[in-house]
């Protein structure tokens, strides 16, 4: 593996203060015991107390460790190793590899073993399995009317009553979904309780919900009729989960595949990182990590870098969830994400999408020169004199980054907005 650059460095940092914090520590100063080899960088930096912090960063997968307090990944400890590495300034390649960073390294091939070991496919007993499988349909039937009732009784008391009730009613429907184990939809539930008192078109927001779920109702009655794609989509939407060993076992696509862009989200309970990548023939799939409040998500993958890697695809359709099915083998950094979309292409995607699957929120786009507008929450205009809102958008850092001119700019197109992951700027692919 290469040295890493110091703008791949600058995107791997999980916020802008924490790269601040990196800044100031990225002197040889506090720095120790530092190295380097083609898997890892390591070495100890002095803090304020008498053991100084041991960082070790696996530069590959990547991951990171630091004996540092700090629940960030990677932490100030390791984006300023990374600094003064990328920069030539420590952690030189040929030393010795360092006592503790060897440890991390063999525990983290000891748990790809063990995980491996566990995937590996059992022999499965045909009947309980039918068995179960027959149980579980009964129970997801038996809450999938009662919601259809309870969305019934919604529309007919108006939807002016439901912005009155408590969270703890829409606590009450979504442990009863749970209970059907349906918790693709009770999350959905549990997330309209916030959104009701929070958003400003609170209304129109619910009615389109509602009729999403009333879809999703009728499409789970009629099972029967659908595609195995369709119906892979309605499971997924209630929360039926895919084993991934059931995933491994389909037709892996080999790479090398471009990171067009990341998302972290944190609902308070669950965090949730969305990883767009797209293959070499423009298939693109989505990566999705998941982490209970207190524990790390997975390293992200950087925008813009060139992955040899094969990937497997979850039942459904376009664009699919996807899992790594290998090894991950940095190649290079692209300069460009390709060819996109005007705004119009765009939404005509969507529709397509949505089409395809009405309960399916968010669409990845390429728009091709697009200008940063910041009234309001921000838009993007494009020289058809068409616009998109912006949602969840760094306004600052966009137009800094694009300087008022014309930018490709990948995202999410959900429900009518966009929400800016990567700009491609002066031949550079950047996380704003």
């Amino acid at each position: 593996m290469g040295r890493w650059s110091e703008e791949t460095v600058i995107n791997a940092a999980p916020d802008s203060s924490s790269l601040a914090a990196a800044r100031k520590l990225a002197h040889p100063g506090p720095w120790t015991d530092c190295g380097s080899n083609d898997d890892l960088v390591w070495g100890k930096c002095q803090g304020s107390g008498k053991t100084p912090y041991q960082v070790s960063v696996d530069i590959v997968a990547p991951a990171y460790r630091c004996s540092c307090p700090s629940r960030k990944f990677p932490c100030k400890h390791a984006l300023a190793l990374l600094l003064l590495w990328a920069r030539g300034e420590a952690a030189e390649a040929g030393a010795e590899t360092a006592d503790f960073a060897k440890e991390w390294a063999d525990q983290r091939a000891v748990r790809a073993t063990v995980k491996e070991r566990r995937n590996a496919v059992q022999p499965a007993d045909p009947e309980a399995q039918a068995k179960r499988l027959t149980a579980r349909l009964a129970l997801m039937d038996a809450g999938v009317d009662d919601f259809s009732r309870w969305l019934t009784d919604l529309v007919r008391t108006g939807l002016a009553a439901a912005r009155n009730q408590p969270y703890s009613w829409w606590d009450a429907v979504a442990a009863r979904l749970v209970d059907s184990q349906l918790p693709g939809l009770a999350e959905q539930v549990r997330d309209m309780a916030s959104q009701v008192h929070g958003r400003t078109d609170w209304a129109d927001h619910l009615l389109r919900h509602a009729g999403r779920w009333w879809a999703l109702t009728k499409a789970w009655s009629g099972r029967d009729n659908l595609t195995p794609e369709e119906f892979a989509d309605v499971k997924a939407a209630l929360g039926w989960a895919t084993a991934s060993a059931d995933v491994q076992g389909t037709e892996s696509l080999p790479g090398p595949w471009l990171v067009l862009g990341a998302h972290r989200s944190d609902d308070g309970r669950l965090q949730q990182q969305r990883t767009w990548i797209q293959g070499p023939d423009g298939t693109v799939v989505v990566l999705l990590d998941f982490a209970a409040q207190g524990q790390g998500l997975a390293a992200p993958q950087l925008a813009g870098a060139l992955l040899d890697v094969t990937v497997a695809r979850y039942p459904g359709t376009t664009p699919q969830r996807g899992m790594f099915t290998g090894p991950v083998t940095p190649l290079d950094v692209a300069s460009s994400l390709g060819t996109g979309h005007s705004i119009v292409q765009a939404l005509e995607h969507e529709s397509a999408a949505v089409a395809r699957s009405p309960w399916r929120t968010r669409i990845p786009v390429l728009l091709d020169e697009v200008t940063v507008n910041s009234e309001g929450t921000g838009w993007l205009h494009d020289p058809h004199g068409d616009a998109l809102p912006l949602v969840d958008a760094p306004l600052d850092s966009l137009l800094a980054l694009t300087g008022g001119h014309a930018a490709s700019i990948f995202g999410e197109l959900e429900e009518g907005r966009v929400r800016p992951l990567t700009v491609v700027v002066d031949g550079r692919v950047v996380t704003p």
